[in-house]
């Protein structure tokens, strides 16, 4: 009989790491990166759980010692704040306001910055550098002359610029339309002027070429505009707060009212604290991807 040896096995060797790029990052930089965005992260939100927990406890709890956890939830903050200040009146003046600066600030500030891109005229160096000084200034040196400039003209004419909506809408212009014009005159020089020329051929006027062609080309520019515009006058308090009166109050005066000569109603404010920010939240989130576009456009030419 004849015995066969049984074949021999090979070796047991362990896979080989697959090596690393020589311009990989350290492991010691990706733990410390990831301690560091997990620290920040937990400072980022540790004040949105602070707002969101107060604002569902009693006013007792939240007048007394500070607890982690809530003892007990309640809503009833959340059904009071319309009733104890006029939160919805707030409301719509923020909205009203908020709206028409940012439609009069995109709107101008669009025709502004298309003449300044795209033709050369007298004084248009002159225009540019006016149009960015006015952001170097602080806001609370237009105060006082915005105030006697409105109350002049009222007693002048009879138009109440002081203490109504239109007068804070021209308000939030002197400093959101300045910003909105230099933007995009840096959104328009990225965009092709073939864009224009192929649409003077085809018949269009200039105005038309701007609607039809260059807008359509610019909309992440815009929204950015826009975005910074309605955010701009819906957190603003300063102006606010001087230039409106009991019944066109907007919201970021209007939180004040929670606080009274007896009592601070911590959980209503930060009830209505969320509240308010939910439409700019909602309307970040939505226009995101248009906003990242728009501020970074123009930065590599």
């Amino acid at each position: 009989m004849s015995s066969t040896l049984p074949a021999e096995r090979p070796p047991l060797t362990r896979p080989k790491a697959p090596a690393r790029s020589p311009m990989a990052a350290p492991r010691s930089f990706l733990w410390t990166r990831r301690v560091f965005l997990t620290l920040l992260t937990g400072f980022v939100l540790l004040p949105v759980y602070v707002m969101v927990s107060s604002s569902l406890k009693p006013l007792q709890d939240v007048s007394g010692e500070f607890r982690w956890l809530p003892s007990g939830l309640t809503i009833r903050p959340y059904i009071d704040i319309w009733s104890t200040v006029p939160l919805a009146d707030y409301f719509v003046n923020s909205l009203i306001v908020a709206g028409a600066a940012t439609v009069c600030s995109v709107v101008i500030a669009v025709f502004a910055a298309y003449a300044v891109s795209r033709y050369d005229f007298r004084g248009k160096r002159v225009f540019s550098v006016t149009v960015l000084s006015t952001q170097m200034f602080p806001g609370i040196l237009f105060l006082l002359p915005l105030f006697l400039i409105y109350v002049n003209i009222g007693n002048a004419t009879g138009i109440a610029l002081f203490g109504s909506r239109g007068g804070l809408i021209l308000t939030y212009l002197t400093f959101s339309l300045p910003f909105s014009i230099w933007m995009l005159i840096g959104y328009f020089d990225s965009v092709p002027r073939d864009l224009d020329e192929a649409a003077m051929v085809d018949g269009c006027g200039p105005l038309r070429a701007l609607i039809s062609v260059v807008v359509p080309a610019a909309v992440p520019g815009i929204v950015a505009v826009a975005v910074y515009a309605f955010m701009t006058a819906w957190g603003e308090v300063l102006f606010a707060s001087v230039m409106t009166n009991e019944t066109t109050r907007t919201l970021a005066v209007g939180l004040q009212g929670y606080s009274t000569q007896n009592d601070v109603y911590w959980n209503q404010i930060m009830a209505a604290s969320l509240v308010v920010s939910v439409p700019v939240v909602a309307g970040f989130l939505l226009l995101q991807r248009y906003l990242v576009a728009g501020l970074t456009a123009g930065a590599v030419k």
